[in-house]
């Protein structure tokens, strides 16, 4: 029984990580239409400001996924 408990929390937690790098590339992608510049041209200029925006993004919503797996664990 416990290490049924376990396999399904590894799946679970997987599938979790690939769901919070999809939305980490959604966000990002969003970000990216929504200003009128290129984001990948700007951090490619070495631009901090946009550098400092999308690491912004990346913590934010893997933050928020985390804990939304995290939780659901429990």
């Amino acid at each position: 029984m416990q290490l049924t408990a376990m396999i399904v929390n590894l799946i679970y937690s997987i599938i979790g990580g690939l769901l919070t790098l999809l939305f980490m590339y959604i966000g990002y992608k969003m970000f990216d239409k929504f200003t009128d510049f290129n984001t990948s041209d700007e951090l490619g200029k070495d631009n901090k400001a946009v550098g400092l925006v999308v690491l912004g993004i990346f913590v934010g919503v893997g933050v928020a996924i985390g804990l939304v797996i995290g939780l659901g664990l429990n």
